[in-house]
């Protein structure tokens, strides 16, 4: 079997920058570092690599609820101005009259 085929797997701590959260867990990234790179002091006293990231789910507005919300009626309305009311206010159907071919009655 061929011998380092695999990257290095190993514990790291990613640091958020614009909120400040760390996390620690374990990614290939460790074996791309280079010697000497900037650690950080965890919980129990090891020392681990640490890489910055620019959004984490502690900063990503999707997961702290401070995402923008659609308003979904004000577009309907907005098409309705642009291409004409005449299909939104009709909402009474007109009765379909059919033939039936082999006797040519109406139903």
């Amino acid at each position: 079997m061929q011998q380092d085929a695999h990257p290095a797997y190993g514990p790291v701590v990613f640091r958020d920058r614009s909120a400040g959260a760390l996390f620690l867990t374990r990614s290939t990234i460790v074996g791309r570092l280079a010697p000497g790179h900037a650690q950080v002091v965890w919980e129990d006293g090891r020392c681990y690599p640490v890489v910055d990231v620019d959004v984490s789910s502690a900063s990503h507005s999707f997961w702290t609820g401070r995402g923008r919300v659609l308003d979904s009626e004000g577009r309907v309305e907005a098409f309705r101005r642009r291409y004409g009311s005449a299909t939104a206010g009709s909402t009474t159907a007109q009765p379909v009259t059919r033939t039936t071919p082999a006797t040519g009655v109406r139903r």
